[in-house]
């Protein structure tokens, strides 16, 4: 461990970054600690900081060597304060006493002479279920009981062991300045270049600080993509999806989605919804479903379309609706001013398309110039006028296990 720790010295010399075998944040006297290691820390530290900014004595330690585990470098991390601990392991281990990094800190804290500690374990990320601030304070939560569950989980509903903690899914941490932005494709249409150079867009030509992650099956062409992007004025520390009713704008680039998907879930109230559509703003609202239509007057919704596959033919891009679902989201955000938008837009496409030819280009700004003039807001009723309902996924008479466990993961709601 020593060799170890010498050279991630030597690479903060280099780097300017400085790590340590056993590194801790938070308050330096903190009286609740959760220790994790891996993909979760980052969430995990966030986390601590937001609840320390609060006024509680909280922390926690990010473990960077697990093998070879020194119990003297991580004895000297650990605040003497601390009286709780929560270890959270990303891993389930069936038939032992507990988690691996659980059993390797109980036997630390003999040995460092530091017996008095009371030490609890958890599962997160199981299912490769997401690990969000609210299971990181669900679990610091924990420690604050008389009697806390010595092995718990979060993250999913244990209905067999009864090991899962109650998590506050409202519970959120992220800067109110930072817009969260849902954007549904499809494989093959462009939302996922088209998304990624908005990224570097508001990431290059604006003040923001911005983020983006893709999730698509890995037979991207003819399935659903999903892109999640962040931006704001503070640094983004959220390795994390979007979560239900936090997203400021949501985009269905698909308008048949909404009658397989519940993606107005991720809406919050007042947030903006996009729609490509092949109905104009006085038909499209008799097209959606009624859950769709419900949710967009209890969220109250601003609710706009465009007709994108008309836009696309019009202009030659056959298909491909990407460079025009961009324009219409920087319209109607406002991140950039119109005109600059528009702008880095088509610089974004000569970059992207010009080693396809003159032609392509010019097809895609002609599709950028076309767009505003083809984007409506739509006047929301007051009332749910549809009798369609939104499909099921699988059908009713369908066994209990395929309707009540396949159905929602086909939803993605499982």
């Amino acid at each position: 461990p020593g060799i170890v720790q010498e050279m991630m010295d030597a690479f903060a010399k280099v780097t300017g970054r400085h790590y340590t075998l056993f590194d801790y944040v938070g308050h330096p006297d903190a009286e609740r600690v959760a220790i994790i290691m891996g993909s979760g820390a980052d969430t995990a530290e966030a986390t601590v900081n937001y609840i320390e900014e609060k006024g509680e004595k909280v922390g926690v330690v990010k473990v960077r060597l697990y093998r070879p585990f020194s119990v003297d470098y991580f004895i000297k991390a650990l605040p003497k304060s601390v009286k709780n601990i929560a270890v959270l392991d990303r891993t389930k281990e069936p038939g032992s006493m507990g988690e691996p990094l659980y059993m390797d800190i109980v036997n630390a804290l003999v040995e460092g002479k530091r017996e008095n500690v009371k030490v609890i374990g958890g599962r997160y990320g199981l299912s490769s279920k997401e690990f969000t601030p609210a299971m990181v304070k669900a679990s610091l939560d924990e420690l604050k009981k008389a009697e806390p569950k010595t092995h718990f989980t979060v993250g999913i509903n244990d209905d067999v062991s009864h090991t899962s903690l109650d998590v506050d899914v409202s519970f959120s941490i992220e800067h109110p300045e930072t817009v969260r932005c849902v954007f549904f494709g499809l494989g093959s249409d462009g939302t996922v270049g088209a998304n990624k150079n908005s990224i570097k867009i508001i990431g290059e030509e604006t003040e923001n600080f911005a983020q983006g992650y893709f999730v698509y099956d890995s037979k991207k062409s003819g399935q659903m993509t999903t892109s999640h992007l962040r931006f704001g004025s503070k640094p983004i520390h959220a390795p994390y999806l979007i979560e239900p009713n936090q997203a400021n704008f949501v985009a269905c680039h698909q308008s048949n989605f909404l009658e397989r998907f519940d993606m107005l879930k991720y809406a919050k109230e007042g947030a903006v919804f996009l729609l490509n559509s092949m109905s104009g703003k006085d038909e499209v609202w008799d097209t959606l479903p009624s859950e769709a239509q419900s949710a967009i007057i209890e969220k109250k919704l601003k609710f706009y379309v465009i007709n994108g596959y008309d836009v696309a033919e019009q202009t030659g891009m056959g298909q491909r609706v990407n460079t025009i679902m961009q324009t219409a989201f920087f319209a109607i955000s406002g991140v950039l001013p119109r005109e600059q938008a528009i702008d880095e837009i088509k610089h974004a496409i000569e970059k992207t398309y010009g080693k396809r030819g003159e032609a392509v280009v010019k097809q895609n700004f002609e599709a950028v110039d076309a767009t505003i003039a083809n984007l409506y807001e739509v006047k929301v009723p007051a009332k749910v006028s549809s009798k369609m309902t939104r499909r099921s996924s699988v059908p009713n008479d369908a066994p209990d296990f395929v309707r009540n466990v396949l159905g929602p993961m086909i939803s993605f709601d499982g």
